[in-house]
């Protein structure tokens, strides 16, 4: 196989602050770093679900800033809240951020972006997106990849056709493959078309099951896992957030669980073909710096995808579900995982 390169903190006052309180924005007020004589910023960070790859994404994105010279708790103060993977309440996030004048809004996940950039766009905030599957259905960018307006941000697209090639590379004999998705999130729309073009390349007759909470999630595993030989899973929030209860049932079946980024595998998908979204994270952070320094503007910005993927495998699935893997094809994942991640 070719190698490719590549508890839910809920706010309990959704006006609160994870570093500190934020009333002017720096750049309008003429305020400077403490000791220093350069500008300081605030930021709001929305991010819509509690789970390990938009965690890894802030991460990044921090990192990204701090490459930069714009540092927390030096010359930079984060407002961090969660949706908790829902959106009426990233809504209210969104308005606070403008209430609250911030530099820049960050968006992690699609819902979280468009909801930051509905808020901004009238009261002159830049928005900066990551770990939006398709920028263009989420209407964040035009068809050419330009903004919409003061909005650009980094793509976590799926390598689908990766991903497939590997599903059949592991299991030659598999037929029916599985996908849940939340029916309200463009982001897992737009990669259920693209799963429906490639799927017959590939061999596999795909069986979908659209949900619109998270109470949905146990009854629709349940009728999924009856109708196939394997799933495959999106970047989709509500879905992710609910893979242990997904996981603890297919375990039971026998059925392996694909995953679409390192954080699933590590908690018991049994292989990925997925972006680094540390680096994702990064790559947003550096895009953000050159926002708030007046480099340039967000709408003179593109947004920006990562296209190659990377192989991450858990050996320990492999083990629970009997499954033997090609060591041609284990071999090749940039990271090998002997044991399955339990909160």
């Amino acid at each position: 196989m070719k190698k490719k390169m590549a508890a839910v903190l809920m706010v309990a006052a959704m006006v609160g602050t994870m570093t500190g309180c934020a009333g002017k924005s720096a750049n309008d007020s003429g305020s400077s770093a403490a000791g220093t004589n350069e500008p300081a910023y605030t930021i709001g960070i929305s991010q819509f679900a509690e789970h390990g790859s938009l965690e890894n994404c802030r991460e990044g994105f921090l990192k990204g800033l701090e490459a930069e010279g714009i540092v927390e708790g030096k010359n930079l103060t984060v407002e961090y809240k969660n949706a908790a993977a829902d959106m009426g309440t990233a809504g209210q996030i969104a308005d606070a951020f403008v209430s609250d004048q911030v530099d820049l809004m960050c968006g992690i996940a699609t819902p979280s972006a468009q909801t930051c950039y509905n808020a901004a766009m009238d009261a002159g905030i830049p928005v900066i997106f990551t770990a939006v599957t398709d920028p263009v259905s989420a209407e964040l960018a035009d068809q050419d990849g330009a903004p919409v307006g003061e909005v650009t941000g980094t793509s976590d697209k799926l390598a689908v056709d990766a991903q497939l090639e590997m599903i059949r590379e592991m299991l030659p004999d598999a037929k029916k493959l599985g996908i849940m998705y939340t029916t309200s999130e463009v982001n897992s729309v737009s990669a259920i078309a693209e799963y429906k073009e490639a799927v017959d390349k590939y061999g596999f007759e795909l069986v979908t099951k659209g949900i619109s909470t998270t109470a949905d999630v146990s009854l629709a595993a349940d009728d999924l896992l009856s109708e196939v030989d394997c799933m495959t899973n999106l970047t989709d929030n509500t879905v992710v957030a609910s893979l242990p209860t997904i996981l603890e049932k297919a375990n039971e079946k026998k059925i392996p669980v694909f995953g679409s980024e390192i954080e699933q595998v590590k908690i018991g998908c049994l292989a990925a073909e997925g972006l680094d979204y540390v680096a994702l994270g990064e790559q947003t952070g550096k895009m953000a710096a050159q926002i708030l320094k007046g480099e340039k503007k967000a709408s003179e910005m593109n947004f920006e995808t990562i296209t190659e993927s990377e192989l991450y495998y858990n050996s320990a699935v492999a083990d629970l579900l009997g499954i033997k893997v090609d060591e041609k094809i284990s071999g090749s994942a940039v990271e090998t995982f002997d044991s399955i991640e339990t909160e």
